[in-house]
């Protein structure tokens, strides 16, 4: 059976999962969620697909999964990819994830939304300083860890890396260049590199040019 991924190609914790999956070779299709239609706001998808009303949602049989971590803990265990080699691995892979979801992409996404889909009169400046500053201790956390190493946790790809890596891909400006970080462009270009990887606009629908 073909696990389905309610998604769309601007979220990066939609990619996150996604990616998870297609870099595992588990059969999946990407459903398309139209959010900036209001789709997840709606009362169907919040009564039929996510109670959160967030994406990513993947459907597995009668199986239904939510929050970008959770998918990909999933995958490791159907697939016994990006999980860590052993139980030090492990943890050390989830100590990476959760603190991507917390300094990182919480972040990265936030700014991103605001300097590129709001309305340019709507955009708050103060409050994108502020994450551009947050953002910047991120980069230098990761960038440090980066230090002479080819993947976060261990000798390569694991949750860890895909996780961290999902919203630096975009080309939108939120304030991140790679040229800036060469250990984490190094990293980055370790991951582009990989048998199967896909830009997240090629990997889900859904685009910015599709709404221009």
């Amino acid at each position: 059976m073909t696990i389905k991924l309610h998604c769309f190609g601007e979220s990066g914790n939609a990619y996150k999962a996604a990616l998870a999956l297609e870099l595992s070779g588990l059969d999946w299709e990407p459903v398309k969620v139209d959010f900036f239609g209001g789709e997840t706001r709606g009362d169907a998808y919040r009564r039929d697909v996510n109670e959160m009303g967030e994406a990513p949602v993947m459907i597995d049989g009668d199986l239904r999964l939510t929050q970008s971590g959770v998918i990909q803990q999933y995958v490791t265990d159907q697939s016994g990819k990006f999980g860590g080699r052993d139980q030090a691995e492990k943890y050390e892979v989830l100590r990476w994830v959760l603190w991507d979801n917390h300094k990182l992409s919480s972040q990265a996404g936030m700014t991103r939304f605001l300097m590129n889909f709001l309305p340019e009169d709507k955009r708050p400046a103060e409050v994108i300083t502020f994450t551009q500053g947050r953002l910047k201790a991120a980069y230098t956390t990761l960038n440090e860890r980066l230090e002479e190493r080819d993947w976060i946790v261990g000798d390569g790809l694991t949750n860890a890396d895909i996780s961290c890596c999902a919203y630096l891909f975009y080309p939108e400006p939120f304030g991140f260049d790679r040229a800036e970080w060469p250990n984490i462009d190094r990293w980055l270009s370790n991951i582009e590199a990989l048998p199967g990887w896909k830009h997240p606009y090629d990997l889900m629908p859904g685009s910015p040019a599709d709404r221009a």
